[in-house]
């Protein structure tokens, strides 16, 4: 007689996203020949994927990190925007810490290297449909590490505008734009210059930069 896992959701669906379609057409293969998970959608694209992934409302979304057109961070952070009950994988070839922190920051519940076992990755599937994170806490930690021990760069917050400083304050909550703009009534468009403008007077590259360096150089708001 064999036992079942209660906790367990009766189906998962799963959306694939990597530019790949060996990759694809293995991992859906992988997926469904497990009882109970089946893959609703797939995607070589970051921009299908987002547009795609709202309507679709997969249970968990597999998405590789580094697409053609974008970034599954991307995807992940836009998507859980728009509906949190979507969990993310982000699938990678690399060990990039940044990208851990990218993925961090936008909310998936695992990050994957493309050398996981299929048992294993089957079973982060089911875990993280399940409504757990499947990050393991020591690479949390090295995380958190990181952002404690950067370079201090206070001075050069002097250059930024009080608005641009609450811009920089919600990027590190892990908000994005459209989130951004509905917390201080400004259009979406207008959020994006402000990040343009912040990121050039601090002289970084990315969001994941301003991100980490917010979290770094907390300060009193000046609402």
């Amino acid at each position: 007689m064999s036992e079942t896992n209660e906790s367990a959701p009766e189906r998962v669906r799963v959306y694939l996203l990597d530019d790949h379609e060996v990759v694809r057409r293995g991992i859906r293969e992988l997926l469904e020949s497990e009882p109970g998970i089946e893959v609703v959608g797939e995607s070589g694209l970051a921009q299908e994927a987002a547009r795609r992934l709202p309507a679709l409302r997969p249970d968990v979304a597999i998405l590789d990190a580094r697409l053609p057109d974008g970034s599954g961070i991307d995807v992940c952070r836009d998507v859980r925007s728009q509906d949190p009950s979507i969990k993310a994988l982000i699938l990678t070839s690399y060990d990039d810490d940044e990208a851990l922190f990218a993925a961090i920051m936008a909310g998936a519940a695992g990050y994957v290297l493309k050398q996981v076992r299929g048992t294993d990755l089957v079973d982060m599937v089911r875990r993280v449909a399940a409504g757990q994170s499947t990050l393991d806490p020591s690479v949390t930690a090295t995380v958190l590490e990181r952002i404690r021990t950067g370079p201090p760069v206070d001075s050069e917050l002097e250059a930024l505008t009080d608005q641009e400083r609450r811009i920089l304050d919600l990027i590190g909550e892990g908000l994005t734009n459209r989130q951004i703009a509905g917390r201080l009534f400004l259009a979406e468009k207008t959020v994006k210059n402000y990040v343009s403008s912040l990121l050039a007077k601090l002289g970084l590259a990315s969001r994941t930069q301003a991100a980490i360096f917010a979290l770094k150089h907390p300060h009193p708001r000046r609402d």
